[in-house]
């Protein structure tokens, strides 16, 4: 047996490889770890899934205590809607729902003008809105909670010339803070679209320097849900020397996103299908189809001007009229520079105008459609009938 130098018989355990022993060890530090990683992605994922989720309830959550909260308080300062009842979910599609009297429906309701109106005289145009919350039709026995100016959606248009004054005055009957943004102006909108409290009223004014079709809207935030429940409206800027047109007509797109049918119960907005952007209805002139049922009209050989604004708040509009061209087109509503000729199909992006001439020979039925056809099948679809022919047409 050999003897170590220090006159001692070694043992079993001091005759083993500490470098043996190292790797041994860290062989299991590397299977623990590994198994703690492994363990720790699918938690991992299911905390910020949590974390995803619980932002969106706190949103909804704010929504909704800002919808029920009294005028003035905190909540209400940008926020003031309704949401889904799912609240992380939208509910399901109420498209195309319609009770069984809908044609009856269709035929009793009074179109929305869509004739152009006349422009004041004069240097300056005095524009008063009134904010209010109410119950209005969007579609033939569906029922909305709007918000509206001056008791209709879209607002009432207002046309003014190229160089006057505006003068708009906003008195707010609703229970939250409102605004109004006008896309014409040049003006500081911290100053002129300020919010107006429940029950006070606002001045301000600007000149309208830029001719063109522009929208109104709210601009409260947040803006989206102030124009999805129906805050938006065109303004005409007409300049002095605009080709001749015999029929003038404006047409404002626009989206709704219901959490409910709407036909027993007012329906409001659904902010989660806003969100996602999956509409129920896709209206002209906010109510699905009214003119298919209430046309149009022109005679042959006249012109027809298509002033045209996309309220959005999300999707653009294709704007196209089925049987002709547009033999004038003044896309983003630019009526400084020469317009385009022989345009099969224009967009009109939301937030914008397009100014469009169209001359139509011949008797007959002529749809105006986006022709982005999800948005037909919605209701944003109209008829010009041209020489006051018998009969309908569906596209």
């Amino acid at each position: 047996m050999a003897v170590s130098a220090a006159g001692r018989i070694p043992s079993t355990a001091s005759s083993r490889d500490p470098e043996s022993d190292g790797h041994l060890f860290l062989k299991l530090f590397a299977l623990l770890a590994g198994l703690a990683v492994g363990a720790m992605i699918p938690i991992g994922v299911w905390l910020a899934a949590s974390a995803q989720d619980a932002r969106h309830d706190a949103k909804v959550a704010a929504a909704r205590a800002a919808a029920v909260a009294p005028a003035g308080t905190a909540a209400t300062l940008g926020m003031g809607a309704t949401t889904s009842a799912a609240g992380t979910r939208p509910s399901a599609s109420f498209a195309g729902i319609a009770p069984a009297n809908a044609d009856a429906l269709a035929m009793q309701h009074k179109a929305y003008q869509a004739a152009l109106p006349a422009a004041p005289a004069g240097p300056v145009a005095r524009v008063h809105l009134v904010v209010r919350q109410q119950v209005i039709s969007i579609a033939p026995g569906i029922r909305y909670d709007a918000w509206t100016f001056g008791g209709s959606v879209p607002a009432p248009v207002i046309h003014v010339r190229r160089g006057q004054r505006v003068v708009v005055t906003l008195t707010n009957r609703a229970p939250m803070p409102h605004s109004v943004d006008f896309h014409a102006a040049q003006i500081a909108p911290n100053v002129a679209f300020a919010d107006v409290m429940p029950n006070a009223s606002k001045t301000f004014s600007f000149v309208a320097k830029v001719p063109g079709v522009f929208m109104y809207h709210c601009g409260t935030a947040p803006a989206f849900m102030h124009i999805a429940n129906g805050m938006y409206g065109a303004i005409v800027v007409e300049p002095k020397h605009m080709p001749p047109a015999q029929r003038q007509y404006v047409l404002v797109a626009s989206e709704w996103y219901l959490d409910a049918p709407g036909e027993k119960a007012a329906a409001g907005l659904d902010l989660t299908k806003a969100e996602q952007m999956t509409p129920d209805w896709v209206t002209w002139n906010g109510y699905a189809a009214q003119y298919k049922t209430h046309p149009l009209t022109a005679e042959p050989g006249q012109t027809i001007r298509f002033w045209v604004v996309d309220a959005g708040p999300s999707l653009n509009t294709e704007f196209h009229v089925v049987g002709t061209v547009l033999k004038r087109a003044w896309l983003n509503a630019d009526l400084v520079d020469a317009p385009q000729h022989d345009i099969q199909t224009a967009v009109v992006p939301a937030g914008g105008g397009g100014v469009f001439d169209v001359t139509i020979p011949e008797k007959g039925i002529f749809p105006f459609v986006s022709h982005s056809f999800a948005s037909v099948m919605m209701g944003q679809v109209g008829l010009l009938n041209v020489g006051n022919v018998p009969g309908t047409m569906s596209h």
